[in-house]
């Protein structure tokens, strides 16, 4: 989450003490993922504390102190020191269930050299039995211990107090520097599959080690959102997991991550949609088909493209590369494409610019007269498409249905008022589309369609009923005639003419 105040609460302490779902009960929602394996959390998440007053930011970091130096536990401990940096209070997380331990001993020996005001938090004390060995936590050192349960949230409550008590007496400082945009800030999603480069890209873009990156897909497991502004333009870019086929994930965490992926992408205002320039697969045309079904606005990146036929001429390389992404991503043509190098930070700038491009499209669609004008121009001109006959497809009017609250950049709705609806074909209703964005330029805004009129089963019961012969002369109609076909291949069959019987001469009232 976006940090909105001055004054910061770290969580430390080593894997799986109840950290995340501390951070989850002061924050009021739940952002990180909480599950009982160590090691879970990675990146810093930030979200807000709503509860105290005045409200503060908390931080929630990846355990620290195991022993285990690989290269996620560097980047972890890395993360989690940057955190006690610019922390105002620290909260110092132990397992109440399982007691004092090496590593608690070793990291509050640490903790304990530094100025800032120190809380012990002993986790899991949700029975009596728990209550009475929590004071074995008093050799740990430090002077304020409170004991919680943040999976039941108790002593919740105290605990906010205590940190109110102590950042009142701490000197509020500026954490960022202040935001010269008006506009509330756009919030993009990067999303893809595992390993296409997201956390590189949102590192590349804030100039900052804000994610950790790695080689091995699925390192990044929280939906992190980063305040970010860009020529004066505020925007929260969201970091999401990578999304792999249902039929790959078999780790419970994985599948949290994958469902607040989705959630991400529910909720921002555009998708950048990262693809491995060097190889493109199906599962990057699935993640694309998440986007069009929930018909979010979206641009395509086609990342290492440093990578990319790299001998070539770089005229060749991005030719050849935009072709192959527009055969692979046929069901988007209107997402615009864009080679980078997040690595390298090549072409990084053109990201925003496509951006803009595609919220100053959304917010200036075409009148309701030009909208007219453009699709009846088409009809016109086109009467082959539609199988044009005397019964065909009759468009009356068109029209823009204004939403109650629109998005920042709102999804266009049409709807097409007509007669005989059932004979538009929807090949004909791509073309519509088509021309109308070569008229508007609707870059990487998906379209909505409704057609309403006679012809559809829904509006016949809105229709006049049909006058009958006595409605209008007073006169009875003739009684319909019923042919009696045995009679006349009877009559057929005794004569000497070739061919089909004529059943017109053997009809008789019913």
């Amino acid at each position: 989450m976006e940090i909105q105040n001055t004054k910061i609460v770290a969580i430390v302490g080593r894997p799986n003490v109840g950290k995340s779902a501390l951070f989850n009960r002061l924050a009021g929602k739940n952002i990180a993922i909480v599950h009982d394996r160590p090691g879970v959390t990675r990146d810093r998440l930030i979200a807000s504390c709503r509860k105290a007053e005045p409200p503060f930011d908390i931080m929630d970091t990846g355990g620290i102190g195991e022993t285990i130096e690989d290269d996620f536990n560097l980047q972890v401990k890395a993360e989690a020191t940057l955190a006690l940096d610019v922390a105002d209070v620290i909260l110092f997380v132990v397992d109440g269930f399982q007691g004092v331990t090496p590593v608690d001993l070793e990291l509050a020996k640490t903790l304990r050299q530094s100025t800032k005001p120190l809380i012990l938090v002993v986790n899991k004390m949700d029975s009596e039995k728990r209550k009475q060995h929590g004071s074995e936590f008093s050799k740990l050192g430090f002077k304020e211990i409170h004991e919680t349960s943040a999976a039941h949230g108790h002593g919740i409550t105290e605990l906010i107090a205590t940190v109110g008590k102590h950042l009142n007496s701490v000197p509020a400082k500026a954490t960022r520097p202040p935001r010269t945009a008006t506009a509330p800030p756009l919030k993009l999603a990067i999303i893809g599959r595992p390993n296409a480069g997201k956390s590189s890209l949102v590192n590349a873009l804030i100039g900052d080690q804000r994610t950790i990156v790695s080689d091995i897909a699925g390192t990044t497991r929280d939906s992190i959102d980063i305040p970010y502004e860009h020529d004066g333009k505020a925007y929260t870019l969201i970091d999401t997991a990578g999304l792999r086929r249902k039929a790959k994930i078999h780790d419970a965490v994985e599948t949290f991550s994958a469902q607040q992926a989705t959630r991400s992408i529910k909720r921002a205002d555009l998708c950048v949609l990262l693809v491995d320039a060097s190889g493109m697969t199906m599962q990057d045309r699935k993640v694309a088909q998440i986007v069009v079904e929930l018909q979010k606005p979206c641009i395509i990146v086609l990342n290492k493209f440093d990578l990319y036929h790299p001998g070539a001429k770089l005229k060749d390389r991005k030719e050849e590369l935009l072709e192959t992404a527009r055969r692979e991503f046929f069901f988007m043509p209107h997402a615009p494409m864009i080679p980078i190098s997040a690595k390298e930070g090549q072409y990084l700038d053109k990201i925003f610019n496509a951006v803009e491009r595609v919220h100053h499209g959304a917010q200036n669609p075409p009148g309701t007269g030009a909208l007219n004008r453009i699709l009846h121009k088409v009809i016109d001109t086109s009467p082959a498409a539609l199988g044009r006959t005397g019964k065909s497809f009759n468009l009356l009017y068109a029209s823009f249905i204004k939403e109650d609250n629109p998005a920042p950049i709102p999804v266009p709705h049409i709807v097409l008022f007509a007669n005989r609806v059932d004979k538009l074909q929807d090949s004909f209703l791509r073309h519509l589309e088509s021309v109308l964005r070569k008229t508007w330029p609707a870059e990487g805004i998906p379209m909505r369609w409704s057609i309403r009129g006679k012809g559809k089963k829904k509006d016949l019961e809105t229709m006049p009923a049909k006058r009958s012969r006595k409605d209008i002369t007073g006169e009875e109609p003739p009684p319909k005639m019923m042919v009696d076909r045995r009679e006349a291949r009877r009559k057929h069959a005794a004569s000497d003419r070739p061919g089909r019987p004529d059943y017109r001469k053997n009809r008789k009232p019913r």
